[in-house]
């Protein structure tokens, strides 16, 4: 990522913040088990505490973008957890449509097509390091 991405994820995630994170949460789930309603058994029942561990753990991630490296090995045992929940490399493409889908409903006007891009940028180096971290546990 370039130093124009990171900050153009980060103030537009500034921007997302101040939303109910409730109903970001609930909207990036929504949208994801609409599309691909088998991801829903991978799930708790009751995703009130999701929807806080996703925004918390995208908030960890965004503010670390300006450090790879401490980024990276985050990210590695991200990885291996979500191994053990059932997430599988093919669910990665899955999670990005949503995310991206649910960022541009959250932001509105403020989702440019520089900004796009650097989200896109971003969602693939931290999507992509997952999966690299988890190859050797999983087939598909």
């Amino acid at each position: 990522m370039t130093q124009k991405q990171i900050t153009l994820v980060k103030n537009s995630w500034r921007l997302l913040r101040d939303l109910d994170q409730t109903q970001v949460g609930d909207l990036f789930y929504s949208k994801l088990f609409l599309d691909h309603p088998e991801l829903r058994r991978l799930f708790p029942k009751d995703m009130s505490g999701q929807y806080q561990k996703l925004i918390a753990t995208l908030h960890a991630m965004i503010t670390r973008l300006d450090d790879l490296e401490h980024l990276e090995q985050e990210l590695t045992e991200l990885a291996q957890r979500h191994v053990q929940y059932g997430v599988r490399p093919k669910h990665y493409q899955h999670v990005g449509t949503a995310l991206l889908w649910t960022l541009e409903s959250g932001l509105g006007d403020d989702w440019t097509p520089p900004v796009a891009e650097a989200w896109a940028t971003c969602y693939n180096l931290i999507s992509a390091t997952m999966i690299a971290a988890t190859e050797h546990t999983t087939n598909d």
